[in-house]
């Protein structure tokens, strides 16, 4: 009687368990979002063109004052 007791426990036991483990172990899914770096437009050196053609202008301006005195 005690032994047909520990059976059916151990199959109750047993059947339980496998149930519960019958997917197996699932590694979690971690979703990564990339990383966007903005990049500036390239900008056309306004800030080196501009001076560089005043400074032109002026070398011409100074060139050609042809003053014979």
């Amino acid at each position: 009687m005690i032994m047909t007791k520990f059976a059916t426990f151990a199959a109750v036991l047993g059947l339980t368990a496998s149930s519960a483990l019958a997917g197996g172990y699932v590694a979690p899914v971690v979703d990564v979002e990339p990383i966007v770096v903005e990049e500036e437009p390239a900008s056309s050196n306004a800030g080196i063109v501009i001076p560089a053609l005043l400074l032109l202008g002026v070398i011409a301006a100074v060139a050609s004052d042809d003053d014979d005195s």
